[in-house]
Order: C-alpha cells, then structure tokens, then sequence
C-alpha cells in the first residue's frame, strides 16, 4: 500500500505545473498561449526573463529529485524506484492539472536521475550545455543530455537504471518530435531567436 502511493504521489508531484506556476503569479504570462506555449523552462525565460526560467528548472528538477530520494527511503529495489520516478515524469508530460497535458520532462527527467546516477547525468548534463552553447538550440542540447545518459550508465555498470533511462529518452524523442523535424529542415530557432 505504501508502495502504491508513493507511485501516485510521484505522478501528482510531477503534475505540476511549475512554469505554468510561475509565469503566471510572477509575470502575468501564460506560456501555454506565447512563445513555443510550451510550459518548460526555456519559454518561462524567454517570456519572463532568465531568472524565472532558472527558477522553473530548479522546481522541475525538485519536483523529480523528491519522489525519487523518498523512494529509495521507502524501497531502494530498482523496479519499485523506477516506477516512482517514471511516474513523475510521466505527471510531467501528461498533467492531471493541465488536461493531462505538459511539458517534455527534461528538467525533471534531470531530477530522478539526480538520486541515482549523478556521475553519468553530471556528464550528460555537461554535453547538453555544451551543445547549447556552441550552438544555440536548447531542444539538440536536451536530446543530447537523454541520449548520452543511458550511454554513462553502461560505461559506469549502473545496469539497473537503464531500463528507465531508455523508457525517458523514447518520451523525450517522441516530445521533441516537432523539434526534431525542424532540426531536420533547419527551421529550428536557437534559443537567442525564439521559439524552440
């Protein structure tokens, strides 16, 4: 019974909205309708300012991390903290506050790896940045972090953790669909021009 609760406790955790949150209290800004309408923290910055983007990763990645270091108090076995932290993401992407709509779960995907594997998600994180920083496009940087992190986990023999690795980077592929079309045609903006 625990267990199970602290499963759905992750996914209510996950589903909320903290750019949502954010923009709206802080700024008067609803990203759902501006911007790339996406409710993550790249459009909070660019709407509101980079503060509040800042501050949108930083409870995206709680709202990740939390669930996950209460889980491992409550069970350490892989498949019961895997479970919470796929819920969480999945509160993140399919929002019970939000018509079960949302973001695309970088930030927190962030979070319940913070936990778990800091060394492999340190190195994918600075590839991610790197990527940006180089080039500008947030959505490549993100695709690059997901897809480095279950390659760490092999090189570190963190077996235990990639199946969720690889569950997190389908989700995020498949939420970074429209981006990765654009990548393709080179249509895509970088994050000094705009949407993403």
């Amino acid at each position: 019974m625990l267990e199970a609760l602290c499963i759905v406790l992750a996914y209510v955790l996950g589903s909320v909205p903290w750019g949502l949150v954010i923009a709206k209290t802080c700024c008067g800004v609803d990203p759902r309708r501006d911007g790339s309408h996406n409710t993550g923290a790249t459009n909070v910055a660019r709407l509101c300012g980079f503060g509040w983007g800042v501050a949108t990763l930083a409870c995206d990645v709680l709202k990740g991390a939390l669930p996950v270091w209460l889980a491992l108090d409550v069970n350490p076995a892989p498949l019961f903290v895997s479970a919470v932290a796929l819920a969480c993401v999945l509160g993140h992407i399919f929002s019970c506050f939000m018509k079960f709509r949302g973001g695309k779960a970088v930030a927190t995907s962030i979070g319940v790896f913070l936990p778990l594997a800091f060394w492999p998600l340190l190195g994918a994180s600075l590839l991610c940045v790197l990527v940006i920083w180089r080039g500008g496009y947030v959505s490549l940087g993100s695709l690059v972090l997901v897809t480095a992190l279950p390659l760490g986990l092999c090189l570190t023999g963190q077996w235990d953790w990639l199946p969720l690795a690889l569950c997190i980077w389908a989700l995020v592929l498949w939420k970074h669909r429209e981006n990765i079309a654009r990548l393709r045609a080179g249509t895509e903006k970088t994050w000094r021009k705009g949407k993403e």
